[in-house]
């Protein structure tokens, strides 16, 4: 039990921690909307990751993802069927995809992180519907959130909004706890379960909310040859969009919100 007490005061941030992850933010969403000029029709998804780079690497940070766990990119760049962790490669981006770009700097030790999927040219219906249950079930839950508030608020609201429209909840990848790390407690499930239902977000704790949606099946399928992709299993599309959270004596303020990039409310 002490050692639980000890690890949730570290989890909860004070007016530096705060700040620090303010900068982070501020930052990554900067990095988005710096990239938002580049996604389009013809460009090839290696083209994104060095745009990442070269962007972070002039204004002194680093990207997260680089060399995390052997990962050989600066972003994750997922397409159409891919729900999450694509490498970027010599793809072109074509008119009608949809593309997730997922990306996590490092501004001075401390961690911003967040994800929006673009819809390139005319896209089907289907997959404009997709890319709106997504933002609107990270709105909805994020909307959702009280100090203090069980985490099992988070997944209450996606599971409810999805299933309304007729999409699935990917179970297998979750959001997560940040700040000076890159992955730490708590986990934060899109959907509902015992641990979700027994965990609290206080003031002072920071956290992603970044709902994978499918327009098939829930269930995945890890790409075998590289480790990393991970697919709808049934090649259905799925999309999703992410933003740091911290909680506040006040509730939810949200990080990684662009100058540029859809706001709550948007239509695609």
């Amino acid at each position: 039990m002490l050692q639980k007490e000890k690890t949730k005061r570290k989890l909860l941030l004070g007016h530096s921690g705060r700040e620090s992850m303010r900068r982070a933010g501020r930052f990554n969403a900067e990095l988005m909307d710096h990239l938002r000029e580049l996604v389009g029709p013809g460009v090839t998804t290696q083209e994104i990751d060095d745009r990442v780079v070269s962007y972070t690497k002039k204004h002194g940070h680093k990207a997260a993802t680089l060399g995390y766990l052997g990962f050989s990119k600066s972003c994750c760049t997922s397409i159409n069927e891919v729900i999450c962790h694509g490498i970027p490669d010599k793809t072109v981006l074509k008119e009608g995809d949809i593309v997730n770009v997922d990306i996590t700097s490092v501004v001075d030790g401390w961690h911003g992180d967040q994800s929006e999927t673009f819809i390139i040219g005319n896209a089907s219906e289907e997959a404009r519907a997709v890319t709106q249950a997504a933002f609107d079930c990270m709105h909805l839950a994020i909307e959702a959130l009280t100090p203090g508030c069980m985490v099992s608020v988070i997944g209450d609201a996606i599971v409810a909004e999805a299933h309304a429209r007729g999409f699935s909840v990917v179970r297998e990848y979750v959001g997560h706890g940040l700040g000076q790390v890159f992955h730490q407690p708590p986990n934060i499930p899109h959907f509902p379960d015992r641990k979700s239902r027994s965990q609290r977000l206080l003031p002072g704790m920071c956290f992603t909310v970044e709902p994978m949606i499918n327009a098939g099946t829930r269930f995945a399928q890890l790409d075998k040859q590289d480790g990393w992709t991970v697919r709808t299993k049934d090649r259905k599309l799925s999309a999703q969009f992410e933003h740091t959270v911290l909680m506040t004596e006040d509730g939810p303020e949200i990080l990684t919100l662009t100058e540029h990039g859809p706001r709550r409310g948007h239509k695609f």
